[in-house]
């Protein structure tokens, strides 16, 4: 299974959650970005429907494949 952390982080004069090289937007507290990781983090473990994705890696090749809707990532949200 795939495990995915979200980061909680001083950003822009206030917080944001990160994931890899992504920032969330500008929160005015820690707390709102944290309840904001959690909220992003339950929506991203919640299941849905088996769907056709494309993705381009790190080389600019495209590639397709079958995203089955119950293959869902452990998240976490980690407060540095």
């Amino acid at each position: 299974m795939t495990k995915i952390v979200y980061h909680i982080i001083q950003h822009d004069g206030g917080w944001a959650f990160k994931l890899g090289d992504t920032i969330s937007e500008t929160f005015r507290s820690h707390d709102a970005a944290y309840a904001a990781a959690k909220r992003v983090a339950l929506e991203q473990m919640r299941a849905g429907e088996t769907a056709g994705i494309s993705w381009e890696d790190a080389r600019g090749r495209w590639h397709d494949e079958i995203s089955s809707g119950d293959d869902r990532p452990d998240v976490e949200v980690e407060d540095d």
